[in-house]
């Protein structure tokens, strides 16, 4: 058994300066971003390499019809030899779509038809503190026409090189910087769950929890005020929990939050954010693997707390850094549950494996319910 793969290199740069003195980006190359991160970091640089901006062809998360204006932009004279992907999980997705020899038709690369194949280097730049994709093999993009979202794992979407560069994440809007922070704890919670976890990537898993919890718990006593000191403390944390799950998945969190993303268009974190204690719940009234008793234990030392009284004071903390809403709040009704449940057992099996324990439909409907 593989205890853990680290498969993109690792860098960090104290300024972008740092960074494009070392990668020395130049016409060959194929820069994904949002144009507002450019213009901020890396307009003044006068870069030589051709750039798309994921914000002009569509908002929020990765659609197929937003990757396939991306895809007719491209010049056709202008063949790129290395991928620089520079922003949160939208472009971090989308950029490792575009290092493959193949990528269309996307619903048969993210069916298992095509198989996916590297054809260049891949160099990914996270810009907020939550996704840990730089570090992943997965890509998720939404596709309207299932009224789901649809997951892509495959050793050739690694990042070659990983960067974090702290002074991307400065001037994060407070909205970003609490949906990506939260869906980074909920990555390193599920991934320690999982039946795949090992003593190494449960050793990420364990410490993203614990800095993110205490993090959280000096915004809460001394205010949003202190979050510029401690975006490296998330900027690694996102980092740990991406090993974490890169190795080990993620679970019922994000498989639940699919159909309620894909139908209503809630923000990945967010989605997560409103599934997460309803499903530790759950789980606290079945029979679990060990992993659960000790993630308990984790996020109970780091609440001082009970172990009783974790989903409580855990609801109670992140409702500081993001007010929490029920499903029907998004548009959500009693109706959508049946089929919410039957596409998560549809199309999220391999993420349901992940799970502590076996859920049922029913489970999956009375989680749903407890959220609406």
């Amino acid at each position: 058994m593989k205890l853990l793969s680290l498969q993109s290199g690792l860098n960090q740069f104290e300024s972008c300066n740092a960074f494009l003195n070392e990668f020395e980006i130049n016409k060959n190359d194929l820069i994904i971003t949002c144009s507002y991160i450019y213009d901020d970091f890396f307009k003044s640089y006068d870069l030589p390499a051709q750039v798309i901006f994921q914000d002009h062809y569509g908002a929020g998360e990765p659609s197929d019809a937003m990757i396939e204006k991306m895809i007719a932009a491209i010049d056709p004279e202008r063949p790129y030899e290395r991928i620089f992907g520079i922003g949160g999980g939208t472009v971090m997705d989308i950029s490792k779509l575009f290092a493959l020899k193949q990528m269309m038709p996307l619903v048969d690369l993210f069916t298992g038809k095509i198989t996916p194949e590297k054809k260049c280097p891949l160099i990914l730049v996270p810009t907020t503190c939550g996704t840990g994709s730089e570090v992943t093999n997965v890509s998720i993009v939404g596709f309207p026409s299932l009224n789901t979202k649809l997951r892509l794992a495959a050793d050739a979407l690694y990042a070659d090189e990983a960067v974090l560069i702290p002074e991307l994440t400065k001037h994060l809007p407070h909205s970003v910087f609490a949906t990506s922070s939260i869906d980074a704890l909920i990555h390193a919670i599920e991934s320690s769950l999982s039946p795949l976890a090992t003593p190494y990537s449960k050793a990420f898993g364990h410490e993203a929890i614990r800095m993110i919890i205490h993090a959280y718990r000096q915004i809460r006593t001394q205010g949003f005020d202190c979050l510029d000191a401690l975006m490296d403390t998330f900027l690694v944390a996102s980092n740990f929990a991406g090993i974490a799950f890169g190795k080990a998945g993620c679970g019922a969190v994000h498989a639940l939050s699919y159909p309620l993303s894909g139908k209503y268009h809630v923000a990945h974190g967010e989605a997560n954010y409103v599934l997460l204690t309803s499903v530790l719940k759950k789980y606290a009234s079945k029979k679990c693997s060990s992993k659960y008793s000790e993630v308990i234990q984790i996020l109970s030392d780091a609440l001082e707390c009970e172990p009783g009284e974790v989903t409580t004071r855990l609801d109670e903390l992140l409702s500081v850094i993001l007010e929490k809403k029920p499903m029907h709040i998004y548009g959500a009704t009693p109706e959508d549950i049946p089929a919410f449940a039957e596409s998560v057992l549809t199309y999220q099996q391999v993420i349901m494996s992940h799970n502590p324990t076996e859920l049922s439909k029913e489970d999956i409907m009375d989680i749903y319910n407890d959220c609406l």
